[in-house]
Formats: C-alpha cells, sequence, structure tokens
C-alpha cells in the first residue's frame, strides 16, 4: 500500500484518469494506493474522514469493512475486481474476521457498517467490479448518505448491492446481473419486524439491472424514487413491498424505467410465489406514483405475472391509493395492468396498453 496527499501531481492525476474528482483536491485529503496482493483492509482501517482508498486494476481478494464515515473505496473501472480470498472456505479475508467485521466474515464482499447510535455517513464505492461472494457483492447497513456509483454486482449468492437501516442513498449507473435474489436490494430490516423506514429521498437511477431473480427489490420503505433503470432478463423487474408494520411502505415514485423480458423462471419461496413474467409489482404498499414508465414483454404464469400488477400483501394487506398514470405497455401476458387488490383508491389514468385484468384499466 502506498500512500500520498493528493496535492501532488502524480495523484491527482491517478484520480482524475479514473473519474474521480469533479471538486478541486486539499492537501489534507490522503490517497491510500492497494494493488492486488496487498491489504485493501489495512488501508482502509488507516483512512480518515475525506481520504480515498484506490484500487489498482486488476483483481483483489478478501472482503472489506467500512466503519469510518466520509470515505472513498474507488477502484480503476470493472478492470479492478474484489472477489472471496481463494482456498476452500475462505470467504472473507483474514483481515475481516474479527467480530467487528461480522459482515464481511459471514461472506458479503464490501461491507459498510454503522450501528443504531452511529451511523456511517458519506462513504463513496465506486468503479470497480465485485463479483463472486456468497451473500452480497455490497452490504450496508446504518449507512447516511451513502454512493455506489459504477459498479458491478454480478454471480453474488444473494443480493448485488443492499442497504437496511439507511437513509439518504444515491445508486447510480450500477451494473447487478446474475445475482441470486435482487440486484438491488433496499429494506428498513432484513432481521426485525419493523415499520417502514424514510429514506429521506434515496434515489436509484440510471442502473442495469439484468438475470437476477428481482431486479430491485424496495422492502418496507417510504420517500424514494427508482427512475430511468433498464431491468431485463430477471424472474420480475421491480417489487415494491410492505406488509402490516406501521408506518407503511409507501410513498415511492417509480418513474422513466424501460422494463423489458424478465421472463426468468424462478421457484417459490417462504415468503413469495415462483416468479415469471413480472415488470412491476406493488404489494401491501401505500400511495406510490408508477409513471411514464415503458413496460414491454414480460410473460407468465404466476399470480405475479403481468406489465405493472397490483397485490395485496403475503400477509393479505390491501394497497391503496396508488397512482398508475402514463406508462406505455406491450405485450405482458396475462395482461399490460393487473389489478387483483381489494384496496381503495388505486387509479389507472393514461396508460398506453391493449388489455388488462379487471377488464377497462386501459
Amino acid at each position: 500500500m502506498k500512500r500520498c496527499h493528493i496535492a501532488p501531481l502524480a495523484c491527482a492525476a491517478a484520480l482524475l484518469g479514473t473519474g474521480l474528482g469533479a471538486a478541486a483536491p486539499t492537501a489534507t485529503h490522503t490517497i491510500h494506493l492497494v494493488k492486488p496482493g496487498e491489504s485493501i483492509q489495512k488501508a482502509v482501517d488507516s483512512a480518515r474522514p475525506g481520504d480515498t482508498v484506490l484500487l489498482a486494476h486488476g483483481t483483489h481478494r478478501g472482503s472489506v469493512s467500512i466503519s469510518t464515515p466520509g470515505i472513498t473505496l474507488h477502484g480503476m473501472g470493472r478492470g479492478t475486481v474484489l472477489r472471496p480470498q481463494a482456498g476452500p472456505g475462505a470467504t472473507a479475508a483474514p483481515d475481516a474476521r474479527r467480530s467487528a467485521h461480522a459482515c464481511a466474515a459471514a461472506g458479503n464482499g464490501i461491507c459498510v457498517e454503522g450501528t443504531r447510535d452511529h451511523n456511517v455517513d458519506g462513504v463513496t464505492i465506486a468503479s470497480l467490479t465485485v463479483r463472486g461472494f456468497g451473500k452480497s457483492g455490497i452490504h450496508a447497513r446504518e449507512a447516511d448518505g451513502l454512493t455506489v456509483q459504477n459498479v458491478d454486482a454480478v454471480d453474488n449468492g444473494v443480493w448485488g448491492i443492499a442497504t437496511e437501516q439507511s437513509a439518504r442513498g444515491t445508486f447510480r449507473g450500477n451494473t447487478a446481473r446474475d445475482n441470486g435474489d435482487a440486484g438491488l436490494f433496499l429494506a428498513n430490516s432484513v432481521t426485525e419486524e419493523l415499520g417502514a423506514t424514510d429514506t429521506g429521498g434515496t434515489v436509484v437511477e440510471h442502473n442495469r439491472l439484468q438475470g437476477n431473480r428481482i431486479g430491485v427489490t424496495v422492502r418496507r420503505l417510504r420517500n424514494l424514487t427508482v427512475s430511468a433503470n433498464h431491468l431485463t432478463g430477471n424472474c420480475a423487474g421491480l417489487f415494491v413491498v410492505g406488509d402490516e408494520n406501521k408506518p407503511k411502505a409507501g410513498l415511492v415514485t417509480v418513474r422513466a424505467n424501460r422494463i423489458e423480458r424478465n421472463n426468468k423462471s424462478c421457484p417459490k419461496t417462504a415468503r413469495l410465489y415462483a416468479l415469471q413474467g413480472s415488470g412491476i409489482v406493488l404489494t401491501g404498499t401505500d400511495d406510490n406514483l408508477v409513471t411514464h414508465n415503458v413496460i414491454r414483454d414480460n410473460v407468465g404464469t404466476s399470480p405475479l405475472s403481468g406489465g405493472i400488477v397490483v397485490f395485496k400483501s403475503l400477509v393479505g394487506m390491501p394497497s391503496e391509493r396508488n397512482r398508475v398514470s402514463g406508462n406505455l405497455l406491450q405485450g405482458n401476458a396475462p395482461a399490460d395492468l393487473v389489478n387483483t387488490d381489494p384496496g381503495q383508491g388505486n387509479t389507472f389514468q393514461g396508460n398506453t396498453c391493449r388489455l388488462s385484468q379487471p377488464a377497462g384499466l386501459c
């Protein structure tokens, strides 16, 4: 690992060459350069708020845990690859096996780990590939203002990029492909029964989600935007999920996404029907806006199949006051618009489509 202050020309050139640093560099921030074979964890542990850990091109091995606010973990593009430690049972790097790094030791690639008493604020992860981890490529908990940008999350066992108990995140320009569950998974909590969390305006935009079980899952959250993403080849494109907990999930804007041919087949689980051919599914969630999306050729025979599907939750909670307007839907089956939810106030207006269940929604 090499360190240098941002002021020297060599380090400034290295950062600018990888697309980092729109703002002028300051002499107090340090770049920690890590080459393949060197310890990323050691560099992260020595970094201070405002510092950058810069990963050189090539394959790096092992998990890494970030608990320092305001640091950036930055690669040199998709050719900077983070993979599990080589060898049987070596999912996490030795650096990450301390109890304080339980997230990494559990099989996640990059962990941003805060606590309820001490959020990890302002972390950025950018311009790298994270591949082949047993759980998530990136997992963040209690992370305020997290930015994940231009990351490829590929072939991870559960989620590509996942957050819980986090707010004000930005997820932009990422590719999440062939992950075991969701490409992008945003939740209030994975393990606890809690009411929906207000994300303070989290943004998910310009990402490509392909070949996952679900492209994007928004679970028990409020106040975020999912826009201008391309979702294709998943079993289902986008889920907005709520339940009986209070406050209810909702206030999600789903706008200007392209959602096509999500026709991969996935078996049922303890929490969900078998999936195939679902474009957008709203289930047990209120006051969402689904508008100006292009949704084509999502075809299946699951109860959740169709272009845009409004469905009561698995525990029987209705979806209410959702607005579905101005979308273009073509070639979805069993229908472009499906509303089997007994909830009140769901409206379908100004959509371009051919077939709906029940009839008359187009």
